[in-house]
């Protein structure tokens, strides 16, 4: 199944189809419908005006021309009755001069017909992810008026605001900054954070993952290539250092980087030069470099499998972030952001929690931070059945004595090491996501909160049985 195919769709998000070709409408309809969206369909402006009312769609698929209007007054009458619904404009190929002036009125993009289907879910996906990242700012900004809410980070904490002062303090600076934390404790968000409170704010931030790609790929990755630098190499392709150049580069979990790569990254971090694969010519960059770990780099530096000199070069400034269980007052907090996020997401009404499930996640541990907790919130919005997420809506192991993720210093059952328990849970909590998601495993590590292809390795390592 293609990548766009596998896009998790925001739950039963409605979609208005304007066009006049009985075609195209099945088409889209059909597509649709199979991922997991809601269509509704309209031959001509007038309809597809009176549908718009009637259904309130989350994105309407607009043709440029109707049998009695053009697509751009319509386009104008649908941003006018809610700005923040996305439009998606199609138009036949040699009018795509048409589709650009509609985009200058506010459109999301255009298709061109003919189409591919991954074209269409991936086009749809990106435009739904934007109509709910505005909402989800708009309902952020009046309803925490600023308090609590520092760049996007959740916290009113001491450890939180110490945070938020040294990011302030650091931002400005052009040296190397180094993140601290446990997983899931939102290091690539302060790292956006230092991004966006830099003079570098107006250039790009861009995120590399070190580990789990092969050496050359990642130094292609990084540094771009020339044509015919290897095989599959067909042309010339600059690198994220070029992409980034002006702005940020983040290395999440910097620990992981293969050490052939350290030496290279080390002489960029030094000269501010770095040739491409395959070439002779030296390319000059202007790059600020953040780095994210959590595990102690000093410890791999000592076992020989971290570079000293490049272990010095990142930890210039530090940041380190706090355990959720080291700000447990920030829990409400966190998890009435996370209810009123994911509701709007999953077109549920909630209006907080009961109180034994407030009590509940305000006595777990929380080994994965802040992403167990969002992790532990969507899955309560989506059983969530009335106006209030329940007790019986949490995880299991969040429950009081429900679980197998035992606080810490619990014994282990006798006999149990360490590596097994592990393994039981996590393989567990996989089930659990894909048993959600229906098999669809680019959702089940949405609701995870780890990558499509983490997912896919864990499930293979574990010998899980799902649906692809």
């Amino acid at each position: 199944m293609s990548t766009a195919a596998r896009q998790a769709p925001v739950a039963r998000a409605r979609v208005l189809i304007i066009d006049d070709e009985p075609v195209v409408q099945d088409v889209l309809g059909r597509l649709l419908r199979k991922s997991g969206y809601a269509p509704a369909s309209a031959t001509t402006a007038r309809e597809g005006l009176a549908l718009l009312e009637e259904c309130d769609p989350h994105l309407v698929i607009l043709d440029v021309m109707l049998p009695d209007s053009n697509g751009l007054e319509i386009l104008r009458q649908v941003k006018e009755r809610d700005p923040d619904r996305p439009v998606i404009m199609m138009t036949a190929y040699g009018s795509v001069s048409d589709a650009v002036a509609a985009m200058k009125e506010g459109a999301f993009h255009y298709l061109t017909k003919p189409f591919s289907n991954d074209e269409v879910l991936l086009l749809v996906q990106k435009a739904l992810d934007t109509r709910a990242l505005r909402e989800e700012n708009r309902m952020l900004r009046s309803l925490l008026a600023g308090e609590g809410l520092f760049e996007g980070i959740v916290g009113r904490s001491a450890p939180m605001r110490a945070v938020f002062d040294l990011v302030k303090q650091v931002a400005p600076s052009r040296s190397t900054v180094l993140i601290l934390g446990e997983s899931g404790t939102g290091k690539e968000l302060v790292a956006r954070a230092l991004h966006n409170l830099s003079t570098r704010s107006r250039e790009p931030f861009l995120t590399v993952h070190s580990g789990g790609i092969p050496p050359d790929l990642m130094e292609a990755n990084l540094f771009g290539h020339v044509k015919g630098a290897f095989t599959g190499a067909t042309s010339a392709r600059e690198g994220l250092f070029v992409a980034a150049d002006g702005g940020t580069l983040f290395f999440d979990e910097i620990g992981t980087l293969r050490p052939e790569l350290q030496a290279k990254l080390l002489r960029v971090m030094q000269e501010r030069t770095f040739m491409p694969v395959g070439s002779t010519e030296s390319v000059s960059v202007d790059v600020r470099i953040l780095a994210a770990t959590n595990v102690d780099l000093k410890a791999l530096v000592e076992r020989g499998e971290f570079r000293e000199d490049l272990y010095y070069r990142f930890n210039v400034l530090r940041v380190q972030l706090p355990s959720l269980r080291e700000r447990p007052e920030d829990i409400g907090l966190l998890a009435d952001h996370f209810l009123r996020k994911y509701a709007l997401e999953h077109d549920k009404r909630l209006e907080g929690f009961e109180p034994q499930a407030m009590e509940a996640l305000a006595a777990y541990h929380w080994p994965g931070n802040v992403r167990e907790l969002e992790n532990a919130v969507i899955q309560g919005v989506v059983l969530a059945r009335g106006p209030l997420l329940r007790l019986g809506d949490l995880p299991v192991e969040i429950r009081p004595g429900g679980g197998e993720a035992a606080p810490a210093g619990r014994a282990l059952p006798e006999g149990t090491g360490l590596v097994e328990a592990m393994a039981a849970y996590e393989r567990r909590l996989i089930s659990e996501a894909l048993d959600r998601s229906g098999g669809v495993q680019r959702q089940a590590a949405r609701i995870l909160g780890i990558r499509p292809t983490t997912l896919n390795e864990k499930i293979k390592r574990l010998g899980l049985k799902h649906p692809a």
